[in-house]
């Protein structure tokens, strides 16, 4: 109960102090909670229904419709006093982990805005590998809950294909909007959160596709040598050794790179036998990892980077990151963590349905996926302030931590108890008192 008071009378602040304001950020309260708690589904009618049954509001459908499809609710300043949540000041000096990378969101519906025909890399067999979906991109915080990584959305952004929008098949408020690609959508979202704040050191933590110059460079122009990418090498990668220091006096520019050294392939064959045994947090255990370590020069990002290769049985990888004062374990242990971001795409789709709902107009959309992200995070932030660790109420066989479900029970738990509506009360207008300002304001 009062984890919830915690968590969400900040963000019932973000509205303004009137009777509008103050009705509206109780149906924006009480429709975070529905979409929460685990036995409903995020669709808009399945929320109206909750509001009414569980809570006893009486808004009526035209109304709640209208709330759902409004272009002026604050998401702005509701993200940034989430944000404060999520990173407690005390905290200043340490890495902040964010994790990058985008996903489909499936749907049935034609007229459904931010829909195209998107290819899906992870398609099945039995499946469409152009399924009629949303591409987003999203970018979420990589934090350690009682024991677990997790997983908190922090932003997104809907990404739409250059052809698309050419086409004009993307319309907001009335005009097509200018094309970004997911490198410059990306660096905007990072933007907001480093401003939002100040003086934290960031480690993007991303997959091969995002791992490269695209991203590295304008991030550094945005943000500077704040921010820090961690993430997964090609093996065709060509590598060089750092510049040794110039002897007597050489003609010309120093140099930037040394030696060719050759490809994170052939390196990865002669480092092998100078490996060394790490024990490292990987996947919610303690495991023992074979892996090299070493600082190389990449030509492609146009830096040092520290290189870890990673040995497993007949495989190996190859992982590399810009700060360099990472250690080996570190530097494994983050990028296994960054998983958690496809189990949070998971959660939001299946668990929470974002994938469920068919609302079909810009706002409307965005709203909903807005909530649905948000809800997501209250929900690993409500367990990270747990006393103590949640029990899982399905055991599985080789699992041994909590699931994202199990903290949705709890939270639903909270928010049915009787105490519950005097934490957040539900505003009442008198009629009277209404119809009286609506005739003082005829007259004035």
């Amino acid at each position: 109960m009062f984890i919830l008071r915690d968590l969400l009378q900040p963000l019932q602040a973000c509205f303004p102090d009137n009777n509008s304001g103050r009705e509206r950020g109780a149906w924006f309260v009480y429709t975070l909670i529905c979409v929460t708690i685990h036995f409903t589904s995020a669709r808009t009618s399945n929320l109206l229904r909750a509001m009414e049954t569980l809570f006893g509001f009486n808004i009526g459908t035209r109304r709640f419709y209208a709330f759902m499809d409004s272009p002026k609710l604050p998401w702005t300043q509701l993200w940034i006093r989430l944000w404060s949540a999520m990173l407690p000041s005390s905290d200043t000096n340490e890495r902040v982990l964010l994790a990058l990378d985008d996903f489909i969101n499936p749907k049935t519906g034609k007229k459904i805005f931010g829909c195209a025909s998107v290819f899906d890399h992870a398609a099945k067999i039995n499946q469409s590998s152009y399924p009629w979906a949303q591409n987003i991109v999203l970018i979420g915080l990589l934090k350690q809950i009682k024991g677990r990584w997790a997983c908190l959305p922090m932003a997104f952004r809907y990404y739409h294909m250059q052809k698309t929008i050419d086409a004009e098949k993307v319309i907001i408020n009335g005009k097509a909007p200018a094309f970004q690609t997911k490198f410059e959508q990306a660096v905007e979202m990072l933007g907001e959160i480093s401003k939002a704040l100040p003086g934290r050191l960031f480690i993007i933590v991303a997959d091969s596709w995002f791992g490269n110059n695209g991203l590295l460079k304008p991030m550094r122009q945005a943000l500077g040598i704040t921010a820090h990418l961690l993430s997964r090498m090609r093996s065709n990668a060509t590598l060089y050794e750092l510049p040794g220091q110039p002897v007597g006096k050489e003609a010309g520019r120093p140099k930037k790179y040394g030696k060719k050294a050759g490809n994170a392939a052939s390196l990865a064959a002669d480092f092998k036998n100078q490996a060394q045994t790490y024990s490292v947090n990987l996947y919610g255990k303690q495991r023992d990892i074979l892996a090299y370590s070493q600082i190389m020069m990449l030509k492609t990002l146009q830096c040092p980077v520290r290189i870890v290769w990673v040995y497993r049985k007949t495989q190996w990888v190859a992982l590399f990151t810009t700060d360099l004062s990472l250690s080996v374990e570190q530097i494994i242990e983050y990028y296994g963590a960054r998983w958690k971001i496809e189990s949070g795409f998971k959660e939001l789709k299946q668990e929470i349905g974002s994938s469920k709902s068919q609302t079909r107009n810009h706002n409307a959309v965005t709203n909903h996926l807005h909530f649905c992200a948000m809800s997501a995070s209250i929900t690993w932030l409500y367990a990270e302030r747990l006393e103590h660790t949640p029990q899982r109420c399905h055991p599985v066989i080789g699992r041994k931590h909590f699931a994202f479900s199990d903290v949705r029970k709890l939270i639903t738990q909270a928010a049915l108890d009787k105490d519950f509506d005097r934490v957040f009360p539900k505003p009442v207008i008198p009629a009277y008192n209404s119809f009286i300002q609506a005739l003082m304001r005829m007259v004035a």
